[in-house]
């Protein structure tokens, strides 16, 4: 970008500070230190006192492990009860995740649907409101990655192998059986558009609202308040020091659970969609022992991810797999139908804007049945309870960014970017059946995971460039898979500082086994049961965190409008902003006081 220069060729004061920010952002991603993990140790410059309660000053420090007694007690027990049931009654196990699936459906879709959108409204209102320049890590921070390092961690987190599994066959299921919401017949051209609003509507501005509520809160409590990056910590405001008993235990618990059950059901689509390519490419079994197989393999380089930290292992692959898509997206801009695609992604984005308030509140409390269920309420739940995960992920790689800074870059950047991907896979899929070049609509019936492999098969090159497809399918396996390790494990030390690599390794195993028993006890439909079940029991979780962030973020404000400092610790913040409302409403209600005398003295001196 050229610089702009004054009349006498040097250079104005707004350029110079726009330069002087940019290379203040180029040194601190330079000089910061590696990490190693999540862990975040909070800066005290102020030379305040701490808190007298400290990261995993309870934990228990044996054979390898440092852990919180009861999260890691608590959330282990629950997950080997469930692995052990569902193992033993498998079939059984299948019957019940169908009815729990139907349960929460019918009795439980209007909350989700309202508490979506509510979290959508939230996020928003942070961002373009007052609160929008308030800047995570304080005033004068800086960030700590490019926005490129970003963006790939973003998107690989946050969508991974989610938009690779879905990215055919959600548009092609619902080309077939549009959603009641439209009241169009199937494989019609009105049904080519809708099937692309409604995928647009799922993997949109509300899965990354969702994330961002999460990501946003921990960001602020961890870089700005000095407490542990974990989900107790968003509940400052509202429980105080009783975050470090049964409710912060509690709180910590779900997240876990939710994190697990979440990753658990993204590893299960991708090691199906891994299975289903290698079936294709080499012959190999597509059975579920084949499915677990995989996944031990998969898991195993995970854990060697996991074991290299967040510098060494997440980063690199995050940004291989963002090399890998830009490659596969590009092959199939060329060699696909070039034109449609980018018309039909502006078509379709402007579709999904229209029809987006009345899809946001849409329910089928009218027309009955149980399409929604088995999607709009699946993905709610799914994007729930990955948002600790995500949202954890996202707030240790984003600190020095103001408010809207992060908002427009977790939720407007890489929803466009996933907008065109489901636009150029999802619409070439779209073209090639309405076209009749290719029956892929037959093959997303008889094995969901087979679409992007069958669509391939209608371009050049279709052995290589599937397995690109296995490769980016295993890659965003890893990259969710560590980071996951890496968030279960920050909690399940009581947020400590550092935590052994053994105990990043069981949590890695973990999350392996937890997709695995899943996938015997009912394949795709126990991972959708899995999702939407904790999903629910987080929401509420995130519903109250929303009031407590508003709370944290007012007297963030306090400090911003005096142009002072805010204490490093919670504690202390909460005290100095008590103390400065204090005076500022004994000044309002004085200058109050002043104008009635000032009134009633012109009063009496003019008379009746």
């Amino acid at each position: 970008m050229e610089i702009e220069r004054d009349e006498h060729g040097e250079l104005s004061t707004g350029d110079i500070v726009r330069q002087h920010e940019r290379n203040s952002r180029r040194r601190a991603i330079e000089r910061r230190k590696p990490f190693d993990g999540l862990q975040v140790q909070p800066e005290n410059p102020y030379d305040e006192p701490v808190p007298h309660r400290t990261p995993g000053d309870e934990n228990i420090v044996k054979w390898g492990f440092d852990i919180h007694p009861q999260v890691t007690f608590w959330s282990a027990g629950f997950l080997l009860l469930f692995i052990g049931l569902t193992l033993a009654f498998s079939d059984t196990a299948n019957a019940f995740f169908g009815d729990m699936l139907a349960f929460v459906g019918e009795y439980f879709g209007w909350f989700y649907i309202l508490v979506a959108n509510i979290f959508v409204i939230a996020v928003l209102v942070f961002a373009f409101s007052k609160y929008g320049r308030i800047r995570l890590g304080g005033q004068y921070a800086k960030p700590e990655f490019t926005n490129f390092a970003w963006y790939a961690m973003l998107i690989s987190a946050g969508m991974g192998i989610g938009i690779m599994f879905w990215s055919v066959a959600e548009p092609i299921n619902h080309y077939e059986t549009p959603s009641p919401y439209f009241g169009i017949e199937g494989s019609t051209p009105q049904s080519e558009q809708a099937a692309m609003v409604t995928t647009y509507f799922h993997w949109g501005l509300h899965p990354w609202a969702i994330y961002a509520l999460v990501s946003l809160a921990l960001a602020f409590f961890t870089f700005n308040r000095g407490l542990p990056l974990t989900m107790r910590s968003v509940f400052y405001p509202l429980l105080k020091e009783r975050i470090y008993g049964f409710w912060g235990n509690a709180i910590d618990t779900i997240s876990v659970i939710a994190t697990l059950f979440g990753l658990a059901t993204s590893l299960g689509f991708g090691v199906q969609q891994v299975s289903a390519g290698s079936n294709f490419l080499f012959g190999s079994p597509d059975t579920t022992w084949f499915q677990v197989a995989l996944i031990a393999a998969i898991t195993g380089l995970a854990t060697m991810s996991v074991v290299a930290g967040l510098d060494g292992g997440v980063k690199r692959v995050s940004q291989l797999n963002l090399y890998l898509a830009a490659l596969f997206l590009g092959f199939i801009l060329i060699v696909g139908p070039t034109l449609f695609i980018l018309g039909f992604f502006l078509d379709s984005t402007g579709a999904y804007l229209r029809e987006l308030p009345g899809l946001a509140l849409y329910t089928e409390a009218i027309s009955g049945g149980e399409w929604q269920s088995g999607w709009t309420i699946f993905y709610w739940g799914w994007w729930i309870s990955w948002a600790p995960f995500v949202g954890m992920f996202i707030a240790r790689v984003s600190k020095g960014r103001t408010v809207r800074e992060f908002v427009v870059g977790v939720v407007l950047v890489p929803s466009l970017l996933t907008f065109f991907w489901m636009a150029a896979f999802g619409g070439s899929a779209l073209h090639t059946q309405s076209e009749g070049i290719r029956d892929v609509a037959s093959a997303v019936n008889d094995n969901v995971a087979t679409a992007l492999f069958d669509l391939l098969e209608a371009f050049p090159w279709t052995f290589a460039t599937s397995l690109v497809g296995i490769v980016l399918v295993m890659s965003f396996f890893v990259t969710s898979s560590d980071s996951g390790s890496l968030v279960v494990d920050h909690l399940t030390s009581g947020g400590k500082l550092e935590s052994p690599v053994p105990q990043r390794v069981f949590w890695a195993v973990m999350e392996g086994t937890v997709a695995a028993a899943l996938l015997i006890g009912g394949g795709l439909q126990a991972l959708q049961s899995a999702a939407v079940a904790t999903g629910l029991v987080f929401a509420c979780v995130l519903l109250v965190s929303i009031y407590s962030m508003k709370r944290a973020f007012d007297n963030e404000l306090l400090f911003i409008d005096a142009r002072v400092p805010a204490p490093p610790t919670a504690h202390l913040a909460a005290q100095e902003g008590a103390r400065m409302r204090a005076e500022a409403e004994a000044e309002e209600l004085a200058e109050l006081e002043e104008l009635e005398a000032a009134a009633q003295a012109l009063a009496e001196e003019h008379g009746p």
